[in-house]
């Protein structure tokens, strides 16, 4: 009990300083939602959580708006644990990275400040090897073939990789296809990016691929991107489209590539150690929560894909799909430089097992990013040409 009391104090007292410290934060638009996660996502969890009636009150952080969808299916998962627990199980869901950057969150899962978070895989590089496949570029050409591999056994070894550092594997939640915004011109070619100084996570193939198209690669915590790219300190940053459009860079940049030249899977993680001290019935609840949020989860990500491209084409960004081809071809030399038995390196025999999944699940020929996504681009560029 005392293990427990402390943690949740810890965590607590992190929160505090979060918040204290998010007048600095590098987005006025990043700001006000920050505001409503205070009465949002924090208040989503159950009346007991607010009263204190709560056994196990768990604390969640995200580096996402709170309307994005790793938020959203935190806090269905906060829902689900509650109704499964009567209230003696609740999550509240902190966003806007007020409890620190992707890197953080998972080092305060390791220190006992954090109990559940939900992050890219680029990160999780430093801690496993076993992520590093989903970090080729153009592995997958539909959501379809990536959630194939992600619920896959080969997918859940992938993220029961990193059990033994303190990282226990609830769900794969997702953040969808990455896409280019910048302030210089379309990108129709590799070429166009020759000279660009772009925002990339720090994982070095995602910075190899850049480097190979001509670009100057930036690595940047998330929540200074907004700024940089406010002030001109980068020219370019790439996302998927639900982020692009909750962190409002429409606000500061002109132009949106769909280039989906990377997937981002996103694992749900909760403590291993603050998981082991719960009762067997209330870890059952955790992980009966997590898996039944996921659909919800990834649902948002399909609707934000449409609905989210709309907004940045009614807010001014100009918006094109580029013929995936040619940076399939420019990015080629990552899988041989990157595909071998060494450390830091994809294993072959994941690798050739995620293939195999991804063979069963054919494109149709098509290089979009899934169905949803070009439909939304055809939407957006012909209203975009009304206008």
């Amino acid at each position: 009990m005392k293990k427990r009391v402390l943690s949740v104090l810890i965590a607590a007292s992190m929160a505090v300083v979060a918040f204290a410290g998010c007048g600095s934060s590098s987005s006025t638009s990043g700001s006000a939602s920050g505001s409503a996660a205070a009465s949002g996502s924090a208040s989503a969890s159950t009346s007991a959580a607010a009263t204190g009636d709560a056994e196990y009150a768990m604390i969640s952080g995200t580096t996402t708006p709170d309307n994005h969808p790793y938020n959203l299916g935190l806090v269905k998962m906060g829902e689900l644990l509650s109704e499964k627990t009567n209230g003696a199980v609740t999550l509240d869901v902190f966003g806007n990275s007020q409890l620190g950057s992707e890197r953080d969150l998972i080092e305060g899962l390791q220190l006992g400040s954090v109990q559940v978070t939900c992050v890219s895989t680029a990160p999780l590089a430093g801690f496993t090897d076993s992520f590093l496949v989903f970090d080729l570029p153009f592995i997958f050409e539909t959501s379809e073939q990536a959630r194939a591999v992600m619920d896959s056994e080969v997918g859940t070894q992938i993220l029961n990789s990193v059990e033994d550092q303190g990282l226990k594997g609830l769900a794969w939640f997702e953040n969808g296809f990455r896409n280019v915004t910048n302030n210089v011109k379309p990108i129709t070619v590799p070429e166009d990016l020759k000279g660009i100084k772009i925002r990339t996570m720090e994982n070095q193939m995602h910075m190899a691929a850049f480097q190979i198209m001509g670009s100057d690669p930036t690595p940047m915590a998330m929540g200074d991107v907004f700024t940089a790219l406010q002030q001109g300190t980068i020219d370019a940053q790439e996302n998927p489209v639900p982020i692009i459009e909750t962190n409002k860079f429409y606000e500061v940049q002109k132009y949106i590539s769909m280039t989906g030249h990377l997937f981002s899977p996103a694992p749900v993680f909760i403590a291993k150690d603050y998981y082991d001290t719960l009762p067997a019935e209330y870890q059952t609840a955790v992980t009966e929560a997590a898996a039944e949020a996921t659909p919800y989860q990834r649902e948002q990500i399909d609707e934000q894909n449409v609905t989210g491209l709309e907004s940045l084409t009614s807010n001014g960004m100009e918006v094109n799909e580029p013929e995936k081809a040619p940076f399939q071809e420019a990015t080629a030399p990552i899988y041989d430089e990157y595909i071998k038995d060494e450390t830091g390196c994809v294993s072959p025999d994941i690798y050739s097992q995620v293939e195999e999944i991804i063979a069963q699940y054919p494109a149709d020929g098509a290089a979009a990013t899934d169905a949803a996504s070009s439909a939304a681009t055809s939407s957006a560029a012909t209203s975009s040409a009304a206008e």
